[in-house]
C-alpha cells in the first residue's frame, strides 16, 4: 500500500482525520508537520509521537492535540460549505504551492479545482488604491486572463478586488486569512461568490476562523506560492503587499511593479521594488515577454514535478549529541549547518532534536536560522 506522503496518492477519510488532527495540534505548522510526517512516516504515527517529543524538548506539558471530535467537527462544516480539504502531495493540490517548503499541508478550497491547472499570476497592491491604481489593475487582470493566466489575490479592497473583478471571467483565485465561513472583507461576499464560478477561494485556516491581523501576512505566502509571478501595484513603504513581494522573491516566483508617482505615498513601495531590481510593468505584454519563457522550458507549470516528501526514518540522537547541539542553541539565530559542524552531530540528531524543541514550542525559526525561545 502506497505511502501517506507519496505524491500523487489520494488520502482515505481516516488519513485526512489524521492528517487534520496534527495540523491544529499545539506547536504544528506546515514545517514541522513536514518534519514529523518525514521522521514518522504517517500522521497517526507523529500524533502519537507529539507528547513524548515535547517532553524530550524540555515542555512542562505535553501539546495540546487536536481531537478526533474536533477533526470530525471541522470536516463537517467543511463539507456544509462545499469546502474540500486537499492534501499536500494529492493530485488536486496546487503544483507551484507544493514546492514551497512551508505550503499548507492541507488546502481548504470551494469552486472549480479546474482554475489550478492552468499558470496564475498574482495581484497585489494597496487597500486605499487611486483610481488610476484600480483602473490599472483591472486592465492588467482583463489582458493576463485572456491570455490565458489565472489571476490571484486577497480579495482585499482596492487593488485585489479590481484585479478579482477583472478576471471573472477568464478565472480568479482568492486567498483567504480566515476560514471560509469568514470571508473578509464581508462587503466582498457577493465578489466571492461569483468568483467561485470559474475560479477557487482557498485557505489553510480552520472554516470558523475568523480572520486576525497577523493572519494576513501568513496568508501571503500563499498568494506568491501559487504565482509564477507576483506584481505590485500602489504599495507604500510598510505594506502586505511588500511582504507578498519578498516572499515571492525568497520563493523563486518573479516581483514585476507598476511605477507610481514620487509624490505619492501609496507608490514609495512599489517604486522601492523597482529600484531593487523589479521588472518595470506597464502592459500586460511586459510580464508575459518574462513568464513565456518560464512556461516554455523545464519550469513549465503542468509538468512542474515536486519531489517527495518521505525520508528514511533516522535514528534517535544519543544523550551526548543532544546535549551537545543543546548547548549551542540560545536566543540569537543559528544557521542548521553550522549546529551539525559545531556539535559534530549528524544531520539526522540535529534535525530530529531540532524537532523535540519545535514541538515542545521552543525553537524559533527565522530567515533559516533557529534560536530558543
Amino acid at each position: 500500500m502506497a505511502g501517506e506522503n507519496e505524491v500523487g496518492v489520494r488520502l482515505t477519510d481516516a488519513q485526512r482525520l489524521d492528517w487534520l488532527r496534527l495540523i491544529r495540534s499545539e506547536n504544528v505548522g506546515p514545517r514541522t508537520f513536514r518534519t514529523l510526517m518525514n521522521h514518522y512516516g504517517s500522521a497517526r504515527g507523529a500524533l502519537a509521537a507529539l507528547p513524548e517529543l515535547a517532553r524530550r524538548g524540555g515542555a512542562a506539558r505535553g501539546p495540546r492535540i487536536c481531537s478526533r471530535d474536533e477533526a470530525e467537527r471541522e470536516l463537517a462544516a467543511a463539507r456544509d460549505l462545499g469546502v474540500t480539504l486537499i492534501g499536500l502531495d494529492e493530485p488536486a493540490y496546487p503544483a507551484r504551492l507544493r514546492e514551497i517548503d512551508d505550503a499548507p499541508p492541507l488546502l481548504a478550497v470551494r469552486g472549480e479545482l479546474a482554475a489550478f491547472d492552468r499558470p496564475m499570476l498574482a495581484i497585489v497592491g494597496a487597500r486605499n488604491a487611486s483610481a488610476a491604481g484600480q483602473k490599472f489593475a483591472e486592465r492588467l487582470a482583463r489582458d493576463l486572463g485572456q491570455a490565458g493566466f489565472v489571476i490571484v489575490s486577497g480579495l482585499a479592497r482596492g487593488i485585489d478586488a479590481s484585479a478579482h473583478r477583472a478576471s471573472l471571467a477568464t478565472g480568479s483565485v482568492a486567498v483567504l486569512a480566515g476560514g471560509h465561513a469568514h470571508v473578509y472583507p464581508p462587503e466582498h461576499l457577493d465578489l466571492l461568490d461569483t468568483l467561485l464560478h470559474t475560479g477557487a477561494a482557498v485557505s489553510e485556516m480552520p472554516v470558523t476562523w475568523e480572520p486576525r491581523s497577523r493572519d494576513f501576512p501568513r496568508r501571503n505566502r500563499i498568494i506568491s506560492g501559487l504565482a509564477v509571478g507576483v506584481i505590485v501595484i500602489e504599495a507604500a513603504t510598510r505594506s502586505g503587499s511588500l511582504i507578498t513581494a519578498r516572499l515571492a522573491a525568497e520563493q523563486g516566483r518573479e516581483v514585476f511593479a507598476a511605477p507610481g508617482s514620487p509624490l505619492d505615498p501609496r507608490a514609495e513601495g512599489s517604486n522601492g521594488l523597482l529600484k531593487q531590481g523589479a521588472t518595470l510593468v506597464t502592459e500586460a505584454s511586459d510580464v508575459i515577454a518574462v513568464i513565456e519563457p518560464i512556461l516554455g522550458g523545464p519550469l513549465r507549470f503542468a509538468d512542474a514535478a515536486a519531489e517527495p516528501i518521505v525520508e528514511p526514518p533516522s535514528p534517535e540522537p544519543d544523550v551526548g549529541e543532544r546535549s551537545r547541539i543543546m548547548a549551542l542553541l540560545g536566543p540569537t539565530g543559528v544557521a542548521i549547518d553550522d549546529l551539525i559542524r559545531l556539535s559534530g552531530a549528524s544531520a539526522a540528531s540535529v534535525r530530529t532534536t531540532l524537532l523535540e524543541l519545535d514541538v515542545a514550542g521552543r525553537l524559533d525559526r527565522r530567515q533559516g536560522l533557529v534560536a530558543l525561545v
